[in-house]
């Protein structure tokens, strides 16, 4: 990073960082992570598509996981260019617009997610609490109105960002810890007092994936007693078994986030290249995972798989 002598304001160039160390060889230990990007972009669409074309998915549980396959999308196309540049091209630059610009979806995206899964927690507390008002309290309005507050929280919550970082002071040229843009990269990269940028990314954290676990803790609480309240062993198995798709994409998508903040306060330093591929892995993980996760447990996408392809050989017969 140059000295802050030069530094200047809106108009810096940041490099991206890819593997240190490995950079002669970033074709060959990018392509996992290009073909994780690949997969997920897939199975992310073709789950939107099943849902959309199929109507005995029309439920508010597969609206829910519509709405994250759609975040899971958004979040791939706001990092997948930059690493494709990168790894493939040698391609290092960003212009300071374009870094916010990425700054501000993967951010979105990435509270758009844990929106959902609250989301999603309360659809599991009413649907074991209250099966038999389940369809009235879960109607497609309610889904409208759930999915429109969480977009709406999501650009709330990250639009001071880019605003404000266009206030600080920046060396002409700085260089990033990863290969896309990030909030608390930037931020410490700024020649400025940067008090003010801190504090808004805080409370933009502690009011989205902050706020959103404490509440999915809670709802999985009321689950459990509620569960425990019931009388058979059988009813109770099968009330918690329409919990463990859900329980698994929250660990998958929290899990990560927690590692690489560990990574970054232990051994950042020590291992550099194992610190850049779990931040590259915590952005991609969840998007390959999700569609996985719900086409093994879910039986009414795997019936709607099913259909789908009888559907396509009577068509070709």
């Amino acid at each position: 990073m140059l000295s802050c002598n030069s530094s200047i304001s809106g108009h810096s160039t940041f490099l991206l960082t890819g593997f240190p160390g490995l950079e002669a060889a970033h074709h060959w230990v990018s392509l996992p992570i290009n073909l994780l990007c690949v997969v997920s972009i897939l199975g992310n669409s073709f789950v939107l598509f099943l849902i959309r074309t199929d109507p005995a998915l029309h439920e508010p549980m597969y609206i829910l996981l519509s709405m994250l396959a759609a975040s899971d999308l958004g979040l791939c196309a706001s990092t997948f260019p930059t690493m494709v540049r990168l790894f493939w091209l040698s391609a290092r630059e960003l212009p300071f617009d374009l870094c916010a610009a990425q700054m501000f979806f993967i951010h979105g995206f990435t509270y758009v997610e844990s929106g959902v899964l609250l989301a999603m927690a309360f659809d599991r507390f009413v649907a074991i609490r209250d099966p038999l008002h389940y369809a009235s309290i879960l109607t497609h309005s309610a889904m409208a109105k759930v999915g429109a507050a969480i977009l709406g929280r999501a650009v709330l919550l990250n639009l001071p960002g880019p605003i404000l970082l266009r206030r600080l002071l920046f060396p002409q040229i700085s260089v990033l810890s990863h290969c896309y843009c990030l909030h608390c990269d930037l931020v410490g990269l700024a020649c400025s007092d940067t008090q003010v940028n801190s504090l808004v990314g805080l409370v933009s954290i502690l009011l989205s994936l902050g706020f959103d676990s404490s509440l999915i803790l809670l709802s999985y609480g009321l689950i459990l007693r509620t569960v425990l309240s019931i009388a058979s062993p059988g009813e109770r198995l099968k009330a918690l078994n329409t919990c463990v798709s859900h329980l698994c994409i929250v660990l998958i998508f929290y899990l990560p986030k927690l590692g690489l903040s560990v990574l970054h306060r232990v051994e950042k330093h020590s291992y550099p290249a194992l610190a850049v591929l779990m931040a590259n892995l915590h952005f991609l993980v969840p998007p390959f995972m999700n569609p996985i996760v719900y086409c093994i447990k879910s039986k009414q996408i795997r019936q709607g798989l099913l259909r789908r392809f009888q559907q396509k050989r009577v068509d070709v017969a």
